[in-house]
């Protein structure tokens, strides 16, 4: 599917006024001093309705048609600042307008929108679902634009191997660039072995797709070098040291690195901020084959560092290693590596929560402070050079697999950072990718992870 769909797919919105029916956000003191709409607060003492958190009431007229929505914030609006999500998926089809809530019109506006999201590409009927009127001192374009970033993110993780392979995150990756007018190169298969990307190639081989390294070039020399970095491991059966079927049912999102960082440069891009951004995707499926790569072989990474293969389902860190390398090479002032890269981060930090490591100070503490003020959690976990010593192999100079299990995400993230020795700034994501359970402001399934708030860091240093 080609970004400009994304861009200018139809939105949850109504643009211009029309006879919309009201919703009315209310918390229970709302209720319980009568100020509401007086028709509304009628109907909702009849019903019993306590505006608890998330629950609606339909509102009828006089003649028994709809007449209107109550929507509950509960005691604490401000808990859930997405909260309004729900509302895009539990209002009847139809079109309607926020006519009061304690909210801010820009926070009530992106929750409604990041509500909507549905992915039914492959259902068969087309159901029809509310419209919103935007609320008037609302920013439309950049909400369309964070919606658009989000839901591109979210459609390529959802989206099962069948139709995103290697070669369909390709045609993604050149159509996002050729609708912002980036300049797209690609190392295809062998060829990458004759640009040394050794590690890419190991890992991509023995797949019917062939690997690939996926290049983007975006914006004007002499601003700012931002190259954002995303694993694109579009499935990973763990390789010769498969993965139980329990473990492989949600490895089409092992490329939510990659999905992540198109849906961050799509904003970057339709902002037009004043970046020079370079985008760099290693695509690759982690597949079983007479051409697999094995435990115990080992391979020279670009960077000249040999990797001994103690774990063939350790793959994501290998060719983010050539991805990192060819980036660092440029000496931008800052990389950012996106990556569904551990388990042990989930075990960490949960789902909802994706940890970041650097060792710039400055960085973090903006990165922080953006996160909080977009409301779009992340949380800076050490780099701590103690555990190194986990690193060394047997016979060569890394391990892919440190033994013992123990500080899996730190010891990946040193891991990356051997690969990144010429660039000013870098940050490395352990996203997980995926929302194991409904949230307000979005379904089960593919989730985009911290790019809102990379995207307030980076636009207001732009």
């Amino acid at each position: 599917m080609a970004p400009y769909q994304y861009i200018d797919r139809p939105t949850p919105f109504l643009t211009k006024g029309g006879k919309t029916l009201p919703i009315f956000a209310v918390t229970p003191a709302h209720i319980e001093t009568g100020s509401i709409d007086p028709v509304a607060l009628d109907w909702a003492k009849k019903a019993g309705y306590k505006a608890e958190t998330g629950s609606l009431l339909l509102i009828p007229t006089k003649d028994g048609h709809l007449g209107g929505a109550l929507f509950g914030l509960g005691s604490q609006p401000g808990e859930n600042p997405f909260l309004m999500g729900k509302l895009a998926r539990s209002l009847p089809a139809g079109d309607w307008h926020i006519e009061t809530a304690p909210l801010t019109a820009q926070r009530l506006a992106l929750g409604y929108g990041l509500g909507s999201y549905r992915f039914d590409r492959y259902r068969s009927e087309q159901a029809e679902h509310p419209k919103l009127l935007m609320p008037q001192d609302a920013d439309a374009t950049d909400i369309k634009r964070k919606l658009a970033g989000v839901f591109l993110a979210r459609d390529l993780i959802n989206t099962p191997t069948n139709d995103m392979g290697p070669a369909d995150l390709e045609h993604v990756f050149r159509a996002l660039g050729e609708h912002y007018g980036a300049e797209v190169s690609v190392i295809t298969g062998d060829a990458l072995l004759a640009h040394n990307f050794p590690l890419v190639h190991t890992v991509g081989r023995a797949a019917k797709q062939a690997p690939r390294l996926l290049d983007m070039r975006w914006g004007k020399k002499g601003h700012r070098k931002i190259t954002l970095v995303g694993k694109g491991v579009c499935f990973d059966t763990g390789g010769l040291d498969i993965k139980p079927s329990s473990s492989m049912a949600l490895m089409k999102k092992d490329m939510g690195g990659a999905a992540n960082v198109l849906g961050l440069a799509l904003m970057i891009m339709d902002a037009k901020l004043k970046v020079d951004l370079r985008v760099i995707v290693p695509a690759v499926e982690n597949s079983i084959g007479g051409d697999a790569f094995r435990p115990g072989d080992i391979y020279k990474s670009r960077k000249g560092l040999t990797v001994q293969i103690d774990n063939t389902d350790a793959e994501g860190r290998l060719i983010l290693a050539d991805a990192l390398t060819y980036a660092d090479e440029d000496r931008p002032d800052l990389i950012i590596d996106m990556a569904t890269l551990t388990g042990a981060a989930r075990v960490a930090l949960g789902p909802d929560v994706p940890p970041f490591f650097t060792d710039d100070d400055d960085l973090a503490d903006a990165l922080t402070e953006a996160s909080l003020s977009v409301d779009d959690p992340m949380w800076r976990m050490p780099l701590f050079t103690g555990y190194e010593k986990l690193l060394k192999a047997q016979i060569a100079d890394l391990t892919n697999a440190p033994a013992g299990g123990m500080a899996g995400a730190i010891t990946a993230a040193l891991f990356l950072k051997r690969f990144v020795t010429n660039t000013k700034s870098w940050a490395h994501f352990d996203i997980y990718g995926w929302a194991p359970q409904e949230r307000s402001h979005s379904p089960v399934g593919g989730e985009a992870q911290a790019i809102r708030a990379l995207y307030a860091y980076l636009s207001r240093q732009a």
